[in-house]
């Protein structure tokens, strides 16, 4: 992964002046943000995902322009893999990471983070009857789907793997879904609204459920979503902070969260 940090503010004024960040530097005060160029991996609905026609849509997508509305800066979205977020970060593609990404201590080494905004409880869907259970020994020798980069896929690496559990990383959600209803995996895990919203709800996931319960590890699962930013990116973050602080008092972030979700999920 590649590091910023040698980047003086000559440097890092370049790259704004050059359309890689529109960002202000760090000693920029928050009216000075015109534009925000939000990363995202486009296949992980209700989170972020696309209409037929190609729009992009769903609960971070939202919150994201309405964070645009209260700075008065133009949204712009830039799709990337979810395992290439935090390295296009750094490239400086993007301004911030909004893509369903858990605050964990292993990220916060190479960027820094918002206050959390959101946190959704992590589970893993197999075929209804199946007898599945999110643990070591119940998944033995089988193939669990997990999506690159994620916290689910650090998590079945050092939890499940070591025990001969076969975890295989996809590029996107969606291949996951695929290879789960074609009979390839046996189960995958995910947030628990993504795998609801995006696969067991629809027609495609007819035959499945979620198999055992949630699974609960602070220290690799982390403790809540927010936004990524670059490190020393103080001017965004705080901009940012102060953005969604003011969209949970006026229960904006709320109501969007009604839309998608079954359960409260904001974080206070």
């Amino acid at each position: 992964m590649k590091s910023n940090s040698k980047l003086n503010w000559k440097s890092m004024a370049a790259c704004a002046l050059f359309g890689a960040a529109a960002v202000a530097t760090s000693g920029a005060m928050a009216a000075d943000i015109k534009e925000i160029r939000f990363g995202l991996e486009a296949s992980y609905a209700p989170f972020e995902s696309k209409t037929p026609a190609g729009a992009l849509q769903g609960f971070d997508v939202d919150v994201g322009n309405a964070v645009c509305a209260k700075l008065k800066a133009k949204c712009v979205w830039v799709e990337n893999s979810f395992d290439g977020l935090i390295p296009a970060l750094e490239a400086r593609k993007f301004n911030a990471i909004n893509s369903d990404m858990t605050i964990t201590d292993q990220r916060r080494q190479a960027i820094d983070f918002t206050d959390p905004i959101y946190t959704i409880p992590n589970q893993m869907i197999a075929k209804k009857g199946s007898g599945l259970q999110p643990t070591a020994a119940s998944l033995k020798g089988k193939h669990v789907g997990v999506l690159q980069g994620t916290i689910q896929e650090t998590y079945a690496k050092a939890r499940w793997a070591p025990a001969g559990v076969d975890v295989v990383p996809y590029q996107t959600q969606d291949q996951i879904y695929a290879d789960l209803a074609a009979g390839r995996l046996d189960a995958s895990f995910q947030d628990a609204e993504a795998a609801s919203k995006g696969f067991l709800k629809r027609p495609q996931g007819a035959g499945f459920e979620f198999a055992g319960p949630p699974v609960s590890d602070e220290k690799l699962l982390g403790a809540g979503v927010g936004f990524g930013v670059r490190k020393g990116d103080k001017a965004l973050k705080d901009a940012l902070n102060g953005a969604l602080k003011e969209l949970k008092a006026d229960g904006t972030i709320d109501r969007l969260a009604g839309k998608y979700f079954d359960v409260k999920v904001v974080v206070k």
